[in-house]
């Protein structure tokens, strides 16, 4: 086994720019195109780093698959790989969504054709399970810390929510301290994230000093600063992200009258057919509303504030957490949490990549046959999303088998 290489800012920035260009399929399924990336193709992190990464996303609000791709990008190249991963990643989703806005009047929004849509679930399925499966060889090698997932898989299911999947975690470092035995490895990395504890500290009291003060901003009269407020509160406060920060950016948007409900809609529509990350469809709210700054300008300003919130956690917490990951026993309690996440990914592969993209006996043909593909195949993700999007599209033209 070689030694694990280190990406430059550049490379980073390549790297994500095509995962957001590629990535369909909504957060869990990001997670498999990173695990594919960095730690199978590229063999920049191991498995273990990688599930360490995931776990303690999960403990943020925000959007789970940004701030992982956050700490990939600062895991290569600091804090500048920080910054490259997150605009490569979020770059072409949030381009062709205020692209999106600024002729959503002229456009026919039924042209986003719902067979392809659902081929994009479909895919997704392929994703997550090779994630799954992949993952689940490298963390839950024995009887016990396959219990231990399918164990997270029910408690996450059965508690709906943040709450679930906190609990998880929580019961899998429990097992992991009660019944695993962690053996030290040469093939730790101890500088993984290299970021200053000062940088951190302050990214932290920034973090909490925002949202205390942009509120009191926001009473000043002036629209910009009540768009940065909205959206750097939501980007605070939403666990999960993804489609749980619909309902609050709704709230957020329409009801103060900023924009429709009919165009928010519709930009709903459109942000299900781009890839990468769905917070962008913040970029598509300040583009498309009626006051200004609107446009590009409105669009960047959305975005950056609703993105803000998670990287300043991710820059805060990762150097205390990689401390952590050096201590024994958070090592011994990381084997159960690490399961846990196998747990997690099995859980949203149920529900919702599993209950929402396979409909029919030709969805689950396609899935198999995508999966075959990444799986076995070694056949680009990107080119397995087009193939499987097509054939999705092409099935609902002509019939479902």
């Amino acid at each position: 086994m070689g030694k694990q290489q280190r990406l430059s800012a550049s490379q980073v920035f390549l790297a994500f720019l095509r995962l957001g260009l590629t990535s369909f399929g909504g957060p869990v399924a990001h997670l498999g195109y990173f695990r594919n990336e960095f730690v199978v193709r590229r063999r920049c992190l191991n498995e273990s780093s990688y599930a360490d990464l995931v776990a303690l996303c999960q403990f943020l609000p925000g959007p789970a698959s940004s701030q992982v791709g956050i700490g990939i990008g600062i895991s290569q190249a600091g804090l500048r790989g920080g910054v490259a991963a997150w605009t490569g990643f979020t770059l072409p989703s949030a381009v062709a969504l205020i692209l999106f806005a600024y002729g959503v009047t002229a456009l026919d929004v039924s042209v986003v054709h719902s067979g392809w849509l659902h081929g994009l679930k479909v895919v997704a399925v392929a994703v997550v399970a090779q994630a799954i499966w992949g993952m689940a060889r490298a963390l839950c090698p024995d009887g016990a810390r396959r219990i231990m997932a399918v164990l997270a898989a029910v408690i996450t299911m059965a508690l709906s929510g943040v709450q679930g999947q906190l609990s998880a975690i929580a019961a899998g470092a429990l097992f992991g301290l009660s019944f695993l035995q962690y053996e030290e490895r040469a093939t730790h990395d101890p500088q993984m994230f290299k970021t200053s504890r000062t940088l951190a500290g302050c990214c932290l009291g920034l973090f909490f000093l925002l949202l205390l003060l942009l509120p009191l901003f926001a009473r000043s009269g002036i629209h910009s600063f009540a768009m940065i407020d909205s959206f750097y509160r939501a980007g605070s406060l939403v666990f999960g992200g993804g489609h749980v920060v619909l309902p609050l950016l709704q709230a957020e948007a329409v009801t103060p009258g900023w924009i429709s409900k009919d165009l928010f809609l519709a930009g709903y529509g459109a942000a299900q057919a781009v890839p990468g990350p769905l917070f962008t469809f913040s970029a598509y709210l300040g583009a498309a509303q009626q006051y200004l700054p609107n446009g590009w300008a409105g669009g960047i300003l959305c975005l950056l504030a609703i993105f803000l919130p998670s990287f300043l956690l991710v820059v805060g917490i990762l150097p205390f957490w990689d401390a952590l990951r050096k201590n024994h026993r958070v090592r011994t309690a990381l084997l159960g949490v690490n399961a846990a996440v196998v747990g997690l990914l099995l859980a949203a592969f149920y529900d919702p990549v599993w209950s929402s993209g396979i409909l029919s006996l030709g969805d689950l043909v396609l899935a198999l046959a995508a999966f075959g593909l990444l799986t076995f195949g070694k056949v680009p993700a990107w080119a397995v999303v087009a193939a499987t999007g097509l054939m999705a599209a092409l099935v609902g033209q002509f019939g479902a088998f």
